[in-house]
């Protein structure tokens, strides 16, 4: 059998490995498919930890993949060899339960999820299931198109379905590896956009990617000043600090809400009047469409900024992203 370099973890909270493993052999519904790229997403730290049920190990993580279909199963659909092809978090569904039955799949009774119930993209190699696949344009490279497939995904579907209107005033909280695609997808919804972050090193940057406002959040009262705007309408919050959030509902207008699409590790507090008062709301969202946020990409030219790191460096570049020190994304550049 032919081998392939990949990185593991061996066991919850073990070390990085790169190891060599056979070539997986796909079943059926799936392809086989030659890794060019893997983008590192802060749900890694699932895999790398154990905090995911039903994890199995050893696991080789990564959920932002793009790469060449090569072998498939003998019903792996429409897919082709030589096609460029995305894998995202959402690793396949059972077809039969209620929530597929209404086309609902991210709500899958058996959802299986990329490199947490089966392996990802740390690898040159993988197998993916067919129905999770999603076609990458010659528009993208594999490097940038890798981080659209999570964090791309995951902010623009939240921004697409928030209910704000153009000229609405948006604030997007947190300006990293999420919130730096945030502000240009707000940007090119139509939203009036300010950049929440600390300190004034981002400034320029959030300027730079069409933002309309800055507040920096260690000198000034981020609430107060929305508020002094007319208030938000939406705030997506992108940095994992259930402080920070805590610290940014009060700049809601009336039916404001606020959206958090990163975890938390702390909890939030704020009092209820506040939402009660106005009619504010919070909410989570991890969902949204790979194709869409591709095709939007690639159409108004959102462009994640990105570290590449070759496979052997993966721990490398899972702590540069864990720590906040990347700019923004780290990706893996494997075969491409």
């Amino acid at each position: 059998m032919p081998l392939m370099k990949a990185i593991q973890v061996r066991s919850p909270g073990a070390e990085f490995e790169l190891v060599q493993k056979e070539v997986p052999e796909p079943q059926e519904n799936e392809v086989l498919i030659r890794v060019e790229a893997c983008g590192i997403c802060r749900g890694d730290a699932l895999a790398k930890q154990g905090h995911f049920p039903g994890t199995t190990y050893p696991r080789i993580p990564g959920h932002e993949v793009v790469g060449v279909v090569g072998k498939m199963g003998s019903r792996a659909g429409n897919w082709k060899p030589g096609q460029r092809v995305g894998v995202g978090w959402h690793g396949g569904h059972c077809f039969e339960c209620s929530a597929c039955r209404r086309g609902d799949f991210w709500a899958c009774e058996k959802s299986l999820t990329t490199g947490l119930s089966s392996d990802g993209g740390y690898a040159e190699y993988m197998t993916a299931r067919s129905e999770v696949l999603v076609n990458i344009p010659d528009g993208l490279s594999s490097v940038g198109a890798a981080p659209l497939l999570c964090a791309g995904r995951t902010t623009f579907g939240a921004l697409k379905s928030c209910g704000a209107k153009g000229g609405d005033l948006v604030a997007v909280q947190g300006l990293g590896g999420l919130g730096h695609l945030a502000v240009q997808y707000s940007v090119k919804l139509g939203f009036k956009t300010v950049a929440l972050s600390r300190g004034r090193d981002k400034e320029k940057l959030a300027y730079q990617l069409g933002a309309h406002g800055y507040i920096d959040t260690s000198a000034m009262d981020a609430a107060k000043e929305l508020m002094a705007m007319g208030g938000a309408r939406v705030i997506l919050c992108t940095a994992p600090s259930g402080k920070a959030i805590s610290d940014v509902i009060g700049g809601l207008g009336r039916n404001g809400q606020a959206i958090i699409v990163a975890a938390a590790g702390d909890p939030m507090s704020f009092s209820p009047l506040l939402l009660l008062g106005g009619g504010r709301s919070v909410s989570g969202s991890v969902g949204g469409s790979m194709e869409e946020a591709i095709r939007f990409s690639v159409l108004f030219g959102v462009v994640p900024m990105v570290e590449a790191f070759p496979l052997e460096q993966a721990a490398l570049a899972y702590e540069k992203m864990i720590t906040s020190k990347v700019h923004f994304r780290s990706v893996l550049k494997i075969g491409a």
